[in-house]
């Protein structure tokens, strides 16, 4: 079933992504492509011509976002490997098999922050391919020689062959004009490199960026045409300050952070978006000297974006998928977990957080009346077992705006 006919849930123990309690013995009704009642089964309408399907006690909850994904590569070796030798349609197939396979996995909503162009938004939007409903930040924005630099050591440029991944800018009049290009290709978010990163091949996690007055330059031409909002890519500590300090709407990553910088996190209502995933991610899958920057890091990563969560910082689900592969998205929740959120926390990480992240709270986030049906349902109890839905087996129906996109969940359907 691939139409948006009228759909009627039973037996479903609710998790709406509000961080409330989940209820048991929930009716849901989807019409229209958006959730009408939400509530007790002894209270739902009879819908004529409803598809009705008995969930058995199995867990409902809103679609997930993912907000830090690079559909650009499936692994963080593909970018001087695979797409260097794949002819250019095989990649544009890969890429839409792995956005299919990040929907597969629960994510409804992805934003991915830099290496595909505006096309692959359009093309889910239109219904030419299943996928994550997206926003594009097309190419990420670094000075020259910082993480967005992919020049090597030989003064060879990989990054022309895989396509336009990045905009480099060394003053605040470069990085207005950078802004204004990326706005006039499509960018839903631009996403500017605060620090230097595990992949870079010129720097260290803990060096400056860009800096303030240019991530400042880069605020102020998005606050003229909407509002888009900027993503920092930003690992050491002064890097992240200066990201805040010029206004950005979420810090990626943030591995070093201290104390002062979770004051300004807090003073400013910027979100967190830790991408824990990347530190489960096999040596093999990085360079030596990526992998040791990487585990250098770990450590303190940990204490100090525990210490983040404990303080109250806002914080949205991301993997940075792409460094890893895709589909297994879920597995973030886990690792959130262990820097002291709840199981419930971790979940509306993943849901009403990071829709308020995207500017979507009003119409996504959370299993309401009057939102647009994005949903999933998994096996078992996610509140006792978080690393259930890390695994995609456990993800057995996915609806996108009221379309059932995956269903292997058959035995109860009437």
């Amino acid at each position: 079933m691939t139409d948006r006919s009228p759909t009627v849930f039973t037996g479903a123990r609710l998790i709406d992504g509000t961080g409330a309690a989940p209820v048991e013995s929930v009716a849901v009704v989807v019409e229209d492509g958006r959730f009408g009642y939400v509530g007790p089964e002894a209270s739902r309408p009879q819908i004529d011509g409803a598809t009705v399907i008995d969930l058995g006690g199995r867990t409902l909850l809103p679609g997930f976002f993912d907000c830090h994904v690079h559909f650009l590569m499936n692994s963080n070796t593909d970018f001087t490997g695979r797409l260097l030798t794949n002819r250019p349609t095989v990649t544009v197939f890969e890429r839409a098999q792995q956005m299919r396979t990040t929907l597969h996995g629960g994510v409804t909503t992805a934003r991915d922050l830099g290496g595909i162009d505006a096309g692959y938004r359009d093309a889910v939007a239109l219904g030419l391919i299943d996928g994550p409903r997206l926003h594009v930040a097309l190419r990420l924005m670094s000075h020259t020689g910082g993480h967005a630099d992919f020049s090597l050591p030989t003064g060879f440029d990989p990054s022309p062959l895989v396509g336009p991944v990045s905009e480099l800018v060394d003053d605040p009049a470069q990085a207005r004009l950078a802004t204004r290009r990326l706005l006039r290709d499509g960018a839903d978010v631009i996403k500017v490199c605060a620090t230097g990163g595990v992949n870079s091949p010129s720097d260290q996690p803990e060096d400056e960026g860009l800096s303030v007055e240019e991530i400042a330059a880069v605020v102020d031409e998005t606050h003229r045409h909407r509002g888009r909002p900027v993503a920092a890519h930003a690992q050491g500590a002064e890097g992240i300050k200066n990201a805040l300090r010029g206004g950005v709407s979420s810090i990626e990553h943030g591995y070093l952070i201290d104390d002062e910088g979770i004051d300004l996190m807090l003073e400013t209502g910027a979100f967190l978006v830790p991408t824990l995933s990347t530190f489960h991610v096999a040596r093999e899958h990085f360079t030596p000297a990526a992998y040791e920057k990487k585990m250098r890091m770990a450590e303190s990563a940990t204490e100090r974006l525990s210490e983040a969560v404990r303080r109250g910082v806002r914080v949205a689900l991301g993997t940075d998928s792409g460094v890893l592969a895709h589909g297994q998205n879920l597995r973030e929740l886990g690792h959130m977990t262990k820097l002291g959120l709840s199981p419930l926390e971790a979940i509306r990480a993943g849901t009403l957080n990071a829709a308020r992240l995207l500017g979507l709270d009003e119409t996504l986030g959370t299993v309401e009346p009057g939102k647009t049906a994005d949903l999933v349902v998994c096996d078992g109890d996610p509140v006792a077992d978080i690393d259930l839905l890390g695994d995609p087996a456990n993800v057995v129906l996915v609806m996108q705006e009221g379309r059932l996109v995956k269903r292997t969940l058959t035995e109860a359907v009437r």
